[in-house]
Protein backbone atom coordinates (compact mmCIF):
# COMPACT_ATOMS: atom_id res chain seq x y z
CA UNK A 1 0.00 0.00 0.00
CA UNK A 2 1.26 3.40 -0.72
CA UNK A 3 1.09 5.44 2.37
CA UNK A 4 1.97 9.33 0.89
CA UNK A 5 2.44 10.66 -2.19
CA UNK A 6 4.61 13.89 -3.30
CA UNK A 7 3.45 16.15 -5.99
CA UNK A 8 5.55 18.87 -7.55
CA UNK A 9 4.72 20.18 -10.88
CA UNK A 10 6.67 23.63 -10.73
CA UNK A 11 4.60 25.63 -12.96
CA UNK A 12 3.33 23.38 -15.25
CA UNK A 13 0.46 24.15 -18.02
CA UNK A 14 -2.62 21.90 -19.12
CA UNK A 15 -3.56 20.53 -22.75
CA UNK A 16 -5.08 17.58 -23.92
CA UNK A 17 -8.28 15.65 -24.20
CA UNK A 18 -9.69 13.25 -21.08
CA UNK A 19 -11.61 10.76 -21.07
CA UNK A 20 -14.29 10.91 -18.52
CA UNK A 21 -14.63 7.72 -16.79
CA UNK A 22 -18.05 6.29 -15.85
CA UNK A 23 -20.84 7.92 -13.44
CA UNK A 24 -20.58 6.14 -9.79
CA UNK A 25 -23.97 7.00 -9.56
CA UNK A 26 -25.31 5.38 -12.49
CA UNK A 27 -22.78 2.26 -12.45
CA UNK A 28 -24.03 0.96 -8.78
CA UNK A 29 -27.73 1.20 -10.23
CA UNK A 30 -26.80 -0.60 -13.14
CA UNK A 31 -25.88 -3.16 -10.77
CA UNK A 32 -28.93 -2.76 -8.52
CA UNK A 33 -31.31 -2.86 -11.16
CA UNK A 34 -30.48 -5.30 -13.88
CA UNK A 35 -30.12 -7.50 -10.65
CA UNK A 36 -33.54 -6.75 -9.38
CA UNK A 37 -34.97 -7.14 -12.90
CA UNK A 38 -36.18 -10.46 -14.76
CA UNK A 39 -33.40 -11.63 -18.20
CA UNK A 40 -30.61 -10.04 -19.20
CA UNK A 41 -28.82 -6.79 -18.68
CA UNK A 42 -25.65 -5.53 -19.93
CA UNK A 43 -23.73 -2.41 -18.88
CA UNK A 44 -21.39 -0.36 -21.20
CA UNK A 45 -19.23 2.14 -19.88
CA UNK A 46 -19.34 1.12 -16.37
CA UNK A 47 -16.95 2.58 -13.57
CA UNK A 48 -14.43 -0.43 -12.29
CA UNK A 49 -13.49 1.61 -9.00
CA UNK A 50 -13.75 0.35 -5.36
CA UNK A 51 -17.08 1.09 -4.51
CA UNK A 52 -18.60 -0.25 -7.43
CA UNK A 53 -16.87 -3.28 -7.38
CA UNK A 54 -18.31 -3.50 -3.25
CA UNK A 55 -22.05 -3.71 -5.13
CA UNK A 56 -21.00 -5.91 -7.73
CA UNK A 57 -19.66 -8.25 -4.71
CA UNK A 58 -23.02 -8.20 -2.36
CA UNK A 59 -25.28 -8.72 -5.72
CA UNK A 60 -22.96 -11.96 -6.41
CA UNK A 61 -22.79 -13.00 -2.79
CA UNK A 62 -27.11 -13.37 -3.37
CA UNK A 63 -26.64 -15.34 -6.28
CA UNK A 64 -26.93 -12.98 -9.08
CA UNK A 65 -24.53 -14.42 -12.11
CA UNK A 66 -22.37 -11.04 -12.55
CA UNK A 67 -19.44 -11.40 -15.70
CA UNK A 68 -17.40 -8.20 -15.84
CA UNK A 69 -15.41 -7.68 -18.96
CA UNK A 70 -13.36 -4.34 -18.27
CA UNK A 71 -15.95 -0.89 -18.82
CA UNK A 72 -18.18 -3.73 -20.14
CA UNK A 73 -20.89 -5.76 -17.32
CA UNK A 74 -22.90 -8.31 -18.31
CA UNK A 75 -25.83 -8.94 -15.14
CA UNK A 76 -27.79 -12.49 -15.85
CA UNK A 77 -31.26 -12.53 -12.83
CA UNK A 78 -34.20 -14.11 -12.86
CA UNK A 79 -35.50 -11.48 -9.97
CA UNK A 80 -35.27 -10.57 -6.97
CA UNK A 81 -37.54 -13.96 -5.51
CA UNK A 82 -34.56 -15.85 -6.90
CA UNK A 83 -32.17 -15.04 -4.71
CA UNK A 84 -30.00 -16.86 -2.61
CA UNK A 85 -30.06 -15.96 1.15
CA UNK A 86 -26.12 -14.95 1.34
CA UNK A 87 -24.25 -17.32 4.00
CA UNK A 88 -21.88 -14.34 4.56
CA UNK A 89 -22.05 -10.83 5.66
CA UNK A 90 -22.68 -8.16 2.71
CA UNK A 91 -19.06 -5.84 3.12
CA UNK A 92 -20.26 -2.64 1.35
CA UNK A 93 -16.65 -1.26 1.42
CA UNK A 94 -16.36 2.53 1.48
CA UNK A 95 -19.75 2.62 0.02
CA UNK A 96 -22.39 5.33 1.42
CA UNK A 97 -24.80 4.41 -1.58
CA UNK A 98 -24.18 0.40 -2.10
CA UNK A 99 -25.38 0.64 1.91
CA UNK A 100 -28.21 2.74 1.59
CA UNK A 101 -29.93 1.74 -1.04
CA UNK A 102 -29.52 -1.89 -0.19
CA UNK A 103 -31.45 -1.10 2.68
CA UNK A 104 -34.43 -0.58 0.47
CA UNK A 105 -33.82 -3.02 -1.82
CA UNK A 106 -32.94 -5.85 0.74
CA UNK A 107 -36.28 -4.51 3.28
CA UNK A 108 -38.46 -6.21 0.42
CA UNK A 109 -36.59 -9.12 -0.35
CA UNK A 110 -37.32 -13.07 0.67
CA UNK A 111 -34.42 -13.33 2.24
CA UNK A 112 -32.23 -12.20 5.48
CA UNK A 113 -29.11 -10.90 5.34
CA UNK A 114 -26.39 -8.36 7.73
CA UNK A 115 -25.07 -5.09 5.45
CA UNK A 116 -21.63 -3.54 6.96
CA UNK A 117 -19.57 -1.42 5.50
CA UNK A 118 -15.55 -0.20 6.84
CA UNK A 119 -14.45 1.56 9.00
CA UNK A 120 -15.65 5.31 7.35
CA UNK A 121 -19.13 3.67 6.36
CA UNK A 122 -19.91 2.46 10.16
CA UNK A 123 -19.87 6.29 11.51
CA UNK A 124 -22.32 7.28 9.06
CA UNK A 125 -25.56 7.71 9.49
CA UNK A 126 -28.12 5.68 8.44
CA UNK A 127 -31.48 6.64 10.48
CA UNK A 128 -31.92 8.91 7.34
CA UNK A 129 -32.78 5.51 5.61
CA UNK A 130 -33.99 2.85 8.11
CA UNK A 131 -36.78 5.25 9.81
CA UNK A 132 -38.76 5.72 6.47
CA UNK A 133 -38.34 1.97 5.83
CA UNK A 134 -39.28 0.77 9.21
CA UNK A 135 -42.64 2.87 8.51
CA UNK A 136 -42.91 0.57 5.56
CA UNK A 137 -42.79 -2.14 7.76
CA UNK A 138 -38.57 -3.21 6.70
CA UNK A 139 -37.56 -5.13 9.74
CA UNK A 140 -34.26 -3.93 10.64
CA UNK A 141 -31.88 -4.14 13.61
CA UNK A 142 -28.64 -1.78 13.94
CA UNK A 143 -26.81 -0.24 16.49
CA UNK A 144 -28.35 2.35 18.21
CA UNK A 145 -32.01 1.62 16.98
CA UNK A 146 -30.56 1.35 13.39
CA UNK A 147 -28.24 4.62 13.27
CA UNK A 148 -24.87 2.69 12.36
CA UNK A 149 -23.90 -0.84 10.51
CA UNK A 150 -23.93 -3.66 11.30
CA UNK A 151 -27.38 -3.99 10.33
CA UNK A 152 -29.22 -6.82 10.22
CA UNK A 153 -32.10 -7.41 7.30
CA UNK A 154 -35.40 -9.51 7.70
CA UNK A 155 -37.03 -8.86 4.14
CA UNK A 156 -41.08 -9.03 5.05
CA UNK A 157 -44.08 -8.18 2.89
CA UNK A 158 -43.59 -3.66 2.83
CA UNK A 159 -46.93 -1.15 2.58
CA UNK A 160 -46.25 2.22 0.91
CA UNK A 161 -45.82 5.38 2.43
CA UNK A 162 -46.35 8.76 1.66
CA UNK A 163 -42.75 10.66 2.38
CA UNK A 164 -41.79 14.17 3.07
CA UNK A 165 -37.82 14.25 2.80
CA UNK A 166 -36.73 16.03 5.69
CA UNK A 167 -33.10 15.96 3.81
CA UNK A 168 -32.35 16.75 0.53
CA UNK A 169 -30.76 13.24 -0.32
CA UNK A 170 -30.87 11.21 -3.44
CA UNK A 171 -29.55 7.78 -1.49
CA UNK A 172 -32.57 8.36 0.66
CA UNK A 173 -34.93 9.10 -2.12
CA UNK A 174 -33.82 6.16 -3.90
CA UNK A 175 -33.41 3.66 -0.71
CA UNK A 176 -37.50 4.14 -0.35
CA UNK A 177 -38.65 3.74 -3.99
CA UNK A 178 -36.45 0.67 -4.19
CA UNK A 179 -38.78 -0.77 -1.47
CA UNK A 180 -41.56 0.74 -2.62
CA UNK A 181 -41.15 -1.73 -5.96
CA UNK A 182 -42.07 -4.45 -3.63
CA UNK A 183 -44.49 -2.59 -1.52
CA UNK A 184 -48.47 -3.11 -1.29
CA UNK A 185 -50.10 0.03 -2.80
CA UNK A 186 -48.90 3.44 -4.11
CA UNK A 187 -45.83 4.94 -2.28
CA UNK A 188 -45.15 9.08 -2.62
CA UNK A 189 -41.90 10.74 -1.86
CA UNK A 190 -41.84 14.75 -1.60
CA UNK A 191 -38.44 15.91 -1.83
CA UNK A 192 -37.16 19.66 -0.31
CA UNK A 193 -34.88 20.73 -3.07
CA UNK A 194 -34.45 18.30 -6.28
CA UNK A 195 -32.02 15.90 -5.86
CA UNK A 196 -30.23 14.00 -8.27
CA UNK A 197 -32.63 11.79 -10.77
CA UNK A 198 -30.94 8.62 -11.90
CA UNK A 199 -33.04 6.31 -10.21
CA UNK A 200 -36.10 7.49 -11.30
CA UNK A 201 -35.09 7.42 -14.73
CA UNK A 202 -33.45 3.84 -14.66
CA UNK A 203 -36.75 2.98 -12.78
CA UNK A 204 -38.44 3.75 -16.24
CA UNK A 205 -35.69 2.55 -18.55
CA UNK A 206 -35.84 -1.07 -17.23
CA UNK A 207 -39.81 -0.58 -17.71
CA UNK A 208 -41.33 0.86 -14.54
CA UNK A 209 -44.01 3.05 -14.63
CA UNK A 210 -42.98 6.26 -12.04
CA UNK A 211 -44.82 9.59 -12.26
CA UNK A 212 -42.00 12.82 -11.46
CA UNK A 213 -44.24 15.67 -10.65
CA UNK A 214 -41.94 19.04 -9.40
CA UNK A 215 -40.70 17.42 -6.24
CA UNK A 216 -43.13 14.50 -5.92
CA UNK A 217 -42.55 11.36 -7.01
CA UNK A 218 -44.90 8.72 -7.37
CA UNK A 219 -44.42 4.47 -7.63
CA UNK A 220 -46.73 1.85 -7.67
CA UNK A 221 -45.75 -1.13 -5.89
CA UNK A 222 -45.59 -4.28 -7.24
CA UNK A 223 -43.70 -3.75 -11.04
CA UNK A 224 -41.49 -6.19 -12.25
CA UNK A 225 -38.33 -4.95 -13.74
CA UNK A 226 -37.15 -6.02 -17.22
CA UNK A 227 -33.10 -6.49 -18.13
CA UNK A 228 -31.87 -3.95 -20.86
CA UNK A 229 -29.04 -2.18 -21.63
CA UNK A 230 -27.39 0.35 -19.55
CA UNK A 231 -25.20 3.46 -20.99
CA UNK A 232 -23.17 4.87 -18.34
CA UNK A 233 -22.26 8.45 -19.09
CA UNK A 234 -19.11 10.11 -17.41
CA UNK A 235 -19.23 11.12 -13.89
CA UNK A 236 -19.33 14.91 -13.88
CA UNK A 237 -18.48 15.14 -10.27
CA UNK A 238 -15.08 13.26 -11.40
CA UNK A 239 -15.21 15.60 -14.51
CA UNK A 240 -15.47 18.70 -11.88
CA UNK A 241 -11.43 17.95 -10.70
CA UNK A 242 -10.54 18.76 -14.21
CA UNK A 243 -12.60 21.61 -14.57
CA UNK A 244 -11.57 23.54 -11.75
CA UNK A 245 -7.78 22.94 -13.13
CA UNK A 246 -8.52 24.74 -16.28
CA UNK A 247 -9.94 27.02 -15.17
CA UNK A 248 -6.92 28.27 -12.80
CA UNK A 249 -3.76 26.77 -13.95
CA UNK A 250 -2.32 29.60 -16.19
CA UNK A 251 -1.79 28.19 -20.43
CA UNK A 252 -4.07 25.87 -19.69
CA UNK A 253 -6.69 24.49 -22.41
CA UNK A 254 -8.96 21.07 -21.37
CA UNK A 255 -11.27 19.29 -23.49
CA UNK A 256 -13.58 16.47 -21.51
CA UNK A 257 -15.19 13.76 -23.44
CA UNK A 258 -18.19 11.21 -21.81
CA UNK A 259 -19.08 13.72 -19.45
CA UNK A 260 -22.72 13.43 -17.83
CA UNK A 261 -24.79 15.85 -18.35
CA UNK A 262 -27.96 15.30 -16.39
CA UNK A 263 -29.84 18.67 -15.22
CA UNK A 264 -29.77 17.67 -11.74
CA UNK A 265 -26.14 16.90 -11.29
CA UNK A 266 -24.37 20.15 -13.65
CA UNK A 267 -24.44 22.33 -10.77
CA UNK A 268 -20.52 22.62 -11.04
CA UNK A 269 -21.43 24.10 -14.84
CA UNK A 270 -23.41 26.77 -13.37
CA UNK A 271 -20.88 27.66 -10.58
CA UNK A 272 -18.08 27.68 -12.93
CA UNK A 273 -20.40 30.13 -15.65
CA UNK A 274 -21.34 32.32 -12.47
CA UNK A 275 -17.85 32.66 -11.78
CA UNK A 276 -16.84 34.20 -15.66
CA UNK A 277 -14.90 30.55 -16.44
CA UNK A 278 -14.15 30.24 -20.34
CA UNK A 279 -16.50 27.23 -20.56
CA UNK A 280 -18.26 25.69 -23.87
CA UNK A 281 -20.16 22.32 -23.88
CA UNK A 282 -20.81 20.79 -27.40
CA UNK A 283 -21.92 17.45 -28.68
CA UNK A 284 -24.89 17.13 -26.03
CA UNK A 285 -27.03 13.82 -26.57
CA UNK A 286 -29.01 11.93 -25.15
CA UNK A 287 -28.02 8.05 -25.10
CA UNK A 288 -30.37 5.13 -23.95
CA UNK A 289 -31.67 7.57 -20.71
CA UNK A 290 -28.90 10.03 -19.42
CA UNK A 291 -27.66 13.18 -21.57
CA UNK A 292 -23.74 13.27 -22.04
CA UNK A 293 -21.38 15.69 -24.29
CA UNK A 294 -17.92 17.22 -24.28
CA UNK A 295 -17.24 19.95 -22.46
CA UNK A 296 -13.81 22.27 -22.80
CA UNK A 297 -12.63 24.69 -20.62
CA UNK A 298 -9.69 27.16 -20.45
CA UNK A 299 -7.47 29.06 -17.98
CA UNK A 300 -10.13 32.13 -16.89
CA UNK A 301 -10.22 34.95 -14.55
CA UNK A 302 -12.55 33.79 -11.87
CA UNK A 303 -14.48 35.75 -9.71
CA UNK A 304 -16.00 35.11 -6.48
CA UNK A 305 -20.15 33.99 -6.25
CA UNK A 306 -22.56 32.72 -3.49
CA UNK A 307 -23.28 29.32 -3.47
CA UNK A 308 -26.51 27.78 -1.46
CA UNK A 309 -30.00 26.63 -2.21
CA UNK A 310 -31.28 24.41 -4.42
CA UNK A 311 -28.02 24.45 -5.88
CA UNK A 312 -26.45 22.55 -3.30
CA UNK A 313 -27.89 19.45 -3.77
CA UNK A 314 -26.69 19.20 -7.70
CA UNK A 315 -23.10 19.99 -6.66
CA UNK A 316 -22.82 18.39 -3.19
CA UNK A 317 -19.91 16.12 -4.07
CA UNK A 318 -18.01 19.05 -6.12
CA UNK A 319 -17.50 21.18 -3.03
CA UNK A 320 -13.95 20.15 -1.80
CA UNK A 321 -12.64 21.07 -5.62
CA UNK A 322 -15.01 24.31 -5.53
CA UNK A 323 -13.68 25.73 -2.44
CA UNK A 324 -10.14 25.05 -4.14
CA UNK A 325 -11.29 27.35 -6.90
CA UNK A 326 -12.27 30.38 -4.79
CA UNK A 327 -8.80 30.61 -3.60
CA UNK A 328 -7.96 31.53 -6.98
CA UNK A 329 -10.96 33.88 -7.75
CA UNK A 330 -11.23 37.78 -7.35
CA UNK A 331 -13.73 38.15 -4.08
CA UNK A 332 -15.26 36.42 -1.95
CA UNK A 333 -16.82 33.12 -2.47
CA UNK A 334 -19.43 32.14 -0.26
CA UNK A 335 -20.73 28.25 0.47
CA UNK A 336 -24.18 27.65 2.52
CA UNK A 337 -27.18 25.38 2.93
CA UNK A 338 -24.07 22.50 2.90
CA UNK A 339 -24.53 20.70 6.06
CA UNK A 340 -25.04 17.29 4.32
CA UNK A 341 -21.16 17.91 4.00
CA UNK A 342 -20.79 16.61 7.82
CA UNK A 343 -22.24 13.52 7.20
CA UNK A 344 -20.13 12.26 4.20
CA UNK A 345 -16.79 10.06 4.05
CA UNK A 346 -15.73 12.49 6.49
CA UNK A 347 -16.66 15.67 7.69
CA UNK A 348 -15.57 17.85 4.54
CA UNK A 349 -16.75 20.95 5.39
CA UNK A 350 -13.39 20.54 8.22
CA UNK A 351 -11.41 18.80 5.95
CA UNK A 352 -11.67 21.16 3.25
CA UNK A 353 -11.02 23.93 5.66
CA UNK A 354 -8.49 22.37 7.40
CA UNK A 355 -6.34 21.13 4.37
CA UNK A 356 -6.99 24.26 2.31
CA UNK A 357 -5.38 26.46 5.29
CA UNK A 358 -2.26 24.32 5.24
CA UNK A 359 -1.74 25.86 1.73
CA UNK A 360 -2.17 29.42 2.92
CA UNK A 361 -5.68 29.72 2.24
CA UNK A 362 -7.65 32.39 3.54
CA UNK A 363 -10.98 30.32 4.28
CA UNK A 364 -13.68 30.08 7.29
CA UNK A 365 -15.89 27.47 8.25
CA UNK A 366 -19.55 28.31 9.16
CA UNK A 367 -22.05 25.93 10.51
CA UNK A 368 -23.22 25.02 7.03
CA UNK A 369 -20.33 25.51 4.46
CA UNK A 370 -17.49 27.94 3.77
CA UNK A 371 -16.31 31.20 3.34
CA UNK A 372 -12.92 31.55 0.91
CA UNK A 373 -11.72 35.11 0.49
CA UNK A 374 -9.26 35.34 -3.00
CA UNK A 375 -7.09 35.80 -4.82
CA UNK A 376 -4.42 33.58 -2.62
CA UNK A 377 -1.22 32.42 -3.59
CA UNK A 378 -0.79 28.95 -1.88
CA UNK A 379 2.40 27.38 -1.15
CA UNK A 380 3.17 23.70 -0.41
CA UNK A 381 2.50 21.38 2.21
CA UNK A 382 1.71 17.83 3.90
CA UNK A 383 -2.08 17.17 3.00
CA UNK A 384 -4.43 14.65 4.96
CA UNK A 385 -7.35 12.79 2.78
CA UNK A 386 -9.20 11.82 5.50
CA UNK A 387 -9.54 8.89 3.95
CA UNK A 388 -11.85 10.52 1.28
CA UNK A 389 -11.55 10.97 -2.20
CA UNK A 390 -12.39 13.91 -2.74
CA UNK A 391 -10.20 15.62 -0.89
CA UNK A 392 -7.30 13.64 -2.05
CA UNK A 393 -8.58 14.96 -5.33
CA UNK A 394 -8.64 18.38 -4.68
CA UNK A 395 -5.33 18.41 -2.88
CA UNK A 396 -3.79 16.72 -6.11
CA UNK A 397 -5.27 19.53 -7.91
CA UNK A 398 -4.26 22.00 -5.79
CA UNK A 399 -0.27 20.80 -6.18
CA UNK A 400 -1.17 22.52 -9.68
CA UNK A 401 -1.08 25.81 -8.06
CA UNK A 402 1.47 25.80 -5.46
CA UNK A 403 4.50 27.10 -5.26
CA UNK A 404 6.34 24.00 -3.73
CA UNK A 405 5.64 20.39 -3.59
CA UNK A 406 2.47 19.07 -2.07
CA UNK A 407 2.55 15.85 -0.38
CA UNK A 408 -0.55 13.70 0.39
CA UNK A 409 -1.53 10.97 2.68
CA UNK A 410 -3.75 7.58 1.80
CA UNK A 411 -3.93 8.79 -1.92
CA UNK A 412 -4.91 5.27 -2.75
CA UNK A 413 -8.08 6.21 -1.37
CA UNK A 414 -8.89 8.13 -4.55
CA UNK A 415 -9.44 4.52 -6.43
CA UNK A 416 -12.95 4.58 -4.57
CA UNK A 417 -14.31 6.87 -7.46
CA UNK A 418 -11.48 7.49 -9.80
CA UNK A 419 -9.17 4.28 -9.94
CA UNK A 420 -6.79 6.56 -13.16
CA UNK A 421 -6.96 9.66 -11.65
CA UNK A 422 -3.37 10.40 -11.62
CA UNK A 423 -2.63 8.40 -14.42
CA UNK A 424 -5.12 11.10 -16.85
CA UNK A 425 -3.84 14.16 -14.78
CA UNK A 426 -0.49 12.92 -15.71
CA UNK A 427 -1.00 12.41 -19.34
CA UNK A 428 -2.10 16.54 -19.72
CA UNK A 429 0.53 17.87 -17.52
CA UNK A 430 3.23 19.73 -19.74
CA UNK A 431 6.53 20.30 -18.16
CA UNK A 432 6.87 23.61 -16.39
CA UNK A 433 7.42 27.03 -17.94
Amino acid sequence: MVTSKTLDYGQPSLQGTIRIPGDKSVSHRSIMFGSIAEGTTTVEGFLQSDDCLSTIDCFSKLGVEITVDGEYVRIESNGIQAWNEPNEVLYTGNSGTTTRLMLGILAGSPISSVLIGDESIQKRPMKRVTNPLKQMGAKLIGRENGQYTPIAVEGTSLQSIHYKMPVASAQVKSAILLAALNAEGETVVEEIETSRDHTEKMLQHFGASVSVEDRTIRLQGGQKLTGTHVVVPGDISSAAFFLAAGAIVPNTKLTLTNVGLNPTRTGIVDVLQAMGAKLCINDSENNSHEQMGTIEIETSEVTGTEIGGDLIPRLIDEIPIIALLATQAVGKTVIKNAEELKVKETNRIDAVVNELKKLGANITATDDGMIIEGPTSLHGGELKTYGDHRIGMMAAIAALITSSAVTIDNPECISVSYPNFFEQLDSVVLASL
